[in-house]
């Protein structure tokens, strides 16, 4: 299971990487796998406000449907919209063409909140998950 060094992660499995006030959000590798071939991912309007662990999007896979959790509170200032096109992204590239939105970082100490990528993988392993 791949978990970058350089992102911090939930233990609802989306990931988060940091650059400036922004704040790109996607699903984990762990995530991706689990769920199966992606066919389907509801994302918010850019505008809309967000706080931290508040629904903000859903992820249907062949096999269920996965809500997508806020990991930071703040305001969607984009939206991957080449997934409308080609949901598999998150399948295929999780970490970089799969990201799902795009936040301007409402509250800092949201951040303080998430899980390195050690502890992360500690997370999935403890969960029998990895």
């Amino acid at each position: 299971m791949e978990v970058p060094n350089d992102l911090l992660y939930t233990r609802e499995h989306e990931w988060v990487r940091v650059k400036d006030n922004k704040a790109t959000i996607g699903i984990t590798d762990f995530a991706q796998d689990q769920l199966g071939d992606v066919v389907f991912v509801e994302q918010p309007k850019p505008g809309t406000e967000l706080t931290r662990d508040a629904t903000f999007g859903v992820v249907e896979s062949v096999k269920t449907v996965s809500d997508l959790f806020a990991p930071i509170s703040g305001k969607v200032s984009a939206v991957n919209t080449e997934l409308e096109a080609k949901p598999e992204l998150v399948n295929q590239s999780p970490y970089s063409d799969g990201w799902i939105i795009e936040m301007e970082i409402g509250n800092s100490k949201d951040l303080d909140e998430l899980l390195t990528a050690e502890a992360y993988s500690a997370f999935i392993k403890e969960q029998g998950q990895d």
